[in-house]
């Protein structure tokens, strides 16, 4: 699960590209923080704090300004295509015990059988969790039993508490398919069962 992080923000009195071109120079990110019906807000974070932050997805801050703390999510964020410079991100206020709307990527845990491999048709899945409650990911099982034909559905992914995915239960999110070398072991019969499947 996502921790927040711990960022100091300075209110934003100055607009324009040069402004944020002169607060990036100072090492500071410029930033929006959209609320729930309120005016959006202009501040600004520690670059370098800000970039660790955002190697994780779907990162949720508490955001100190002007002595007040409160939680944010980071929603999206621009970068520079040549330096890779983050040059703003739009935040999310978040609200106590409100719901959000989140995409994480899908983890394999473990090896299917000799001779197949995992095709993920869906790299990522949708949920619906608790603000404070955002998963880094999900995890999908597969063992040595699990010969090529082998699916796994929405409904075999294991969520963290109160998670509600989605996608239907019986949605395809892996299968376990042959490798050319599987295919090259498999006897004549065998292959035309799995072609057949296919």
């Amino acid at each position: 699960m996502n921790t927040a992080a711990k960022l100091v923000g300075t209110t934003r009195t100055k607009f324009g590209k040069g402004a944020s071109r002169q607060a990036r120079a100072a090492g500071q990110t410029p930033a929006v923080i959209y609320g729930h019906g309120s005016e959006p807000r202009h501040i600004t974070v520690p670059a370098h704090e800000v970039a660790l932050i955002l190697r994780h997805k779907n990162a949720v801050i508490d955001l100190t300004i002007d002595g007040k703390e409160e939680s944010v999510l980071v929603k999206s964020a621009t970068k520079d295509a040549v330096t890779q410079i983050i040059e703003h991100i739009d935040l999310v206020e978040l609200v106590k015990g409100e719901r959000v709307h989140v995409e994480v990527p899908v983890h394999l845990v473990g090896e299917s059988m000799s001779g197949t491999i995992v095709d993920i048709e869906h790299k990522t899945v949708k949920l619906e969790v608790a603000a404070t409650s955002i998963p880094e990911f999900v995890e999908i099982f597969v063992t040595k039993d699990n010969g090529a034909g082998h699916h796994i559905v929405a409904g075999d992914i294991k969520l963290p508490a109160g998670a509600k995915l989605e996608f239907a239960d019986n949605e395809l999110i892996a299968s376990v398919v042959l490798t050319q070398a599987g295919h090259a072991d498999a006897t004549p019969a065998e292959a035309a069962a799995e072609a057949a499947k296919a």
